[in-house]
C-alpha cells in the first residue's frame, strides 16, 4: 500500500467537494478551534465508502496504519474517513485491536464530533463484541481529559439503544454524576436517554434517586423523549 498516494487521492476528492458556505459556518458548533476542509459529513462518508472499496483487499494491519496517518493530520474530515475505513472491516477485528482504539481516544479526540463518531461506532462495537474491555472504559471516567470522560458515556449509546448493558449504563452514569464539564454531562444524559428507550422505568428510578444533585444539563438530556408528565415530575427537584 502506497500510503502517501492513497492519502493524496483522498485529499483530491475532499478538495473537489469543499462547500465554502458550510466551511464558513461549521465552526460555530464547536468551542474549540477545529481544522476542516469544509466538506459536509454526508459527502465525506461517500468519499470514505469509495476508498473503503478500494482497500477491501488490503491487509487490515495496513488499514490501521493508514487510518492513523489520517488522524494525525488533525482535519475533521480525515478523522471521519479514518474511523469509517477501519469500522468497515470490524468483523476482522480482534480484542487486541481495542488497545489501538483506546490510544486513539486518548491521542486524537479533540472535540465532541470525533469523540462521538469514534465511540458510537468503534468502541460501541467492541463493547458489544468483547465485553471484557468494559473495565478499561470504566477507567476513563476519572481521566483528566474531558473527551475521555465523555467517551466513557457515549461508547455505551449504541448498546444502550439496543437495550443492552443497562447495569453498565447506570454504573457509568453514577461515576460521572457530578462531573462539572457540560459536554460530559450532555454525553451522559444522551446515554441515559438512549437506555430509556428500552428501560424507561429503570432510568426514571435512577433519575428520581439522583435528581437533587444531578446537573440540570444531564437531566434535561436524559428525559428529553419521556412523556410530558414524567418530564415535569422529574424536572421538579423538590418533589419527593
Amino acid at each position: 500500500m502506497n500510503t502517501k498516494q492513497l492519502i493524496h487521492d483522498m485529499h483530491l476528492d475532499l478538495q473537489a467537494a469543499i462547500d465554502p458556505v458550510y466551511k464558513a459556518g461549521v465552526t460555530r458548533y464547536f468551542k474549540e478551534n477545529i481544522q476542516v476542509y469544509g466538506v459536509r459529513v454526508p459527502q465525506v462518508r461517500k468519499i470514505a465508502a469509495k476508498h473503503a472499496l478500494l482497500f477491501k483487499k488490503e491487509p487490515l494491519s495496513e488499514l490501521w496504519l493508514l487510518s492513523e496517518q489520517l488522524l494525525k493530520t488533525g482535519y475533521m474530515e480525515n478523522a471521519t474517513i479514518a474511523i469509517a475505513l477501519v469500522y468497515k472491516r470490524k468483523v476482522e477485528w480482534r480484542v487486541q485491536d481495542f488497545a489501538t482504539l483506546e490510544r486513539w481516544v486518548h491521542t486524537y479526540v479533540s472535540n465532541w464530533a470525533i469523540c462521538d463518531d469514534l465511540c458510537n461506532h468503534c468502541i460501541g462495537y467492541c463493547i458489544a463484541t468483547y465485553p471484557e474491555v468494559l473495565p478499561k472504559v470504566y477507567a476513563w471516567t476519572v481521566s483528566n481529559n474531558r473527551w475521555v470522560r465523555r467517551a466513557a458515556a457515549v461508547s455505551l449509546i449504541i448498546p444502550a439503544r439496543a437495550g443492552n448493558n443497562l447495569v453498565d449504563v447506570l454504573n457509568i452514569a453514577t461515576l460521572l454524576l457530578h462531573d462539572a464539564d457540560d459536554l460530559v454531562q450532555k454525553g451522559c444524559g444522551w446515554m441515559l436517554k438512549e437506555a430509556a428507550k428500552k428501560h424507561q422505568q429503570e432510568i426514571v428510578s435512577f433519575i428520581e434517586k439522583h435528581k437533587k444533585t444531578m446537573p440540570r444539563t444531564m437531566l434535561r438530556y436524559a428525559i428529553e423523549l419521556m412523556p410530558a408528565d414524567t418530564k415535569k415530575r422529574l424536572m421538579n427537584k423538590n418533589m419527593l
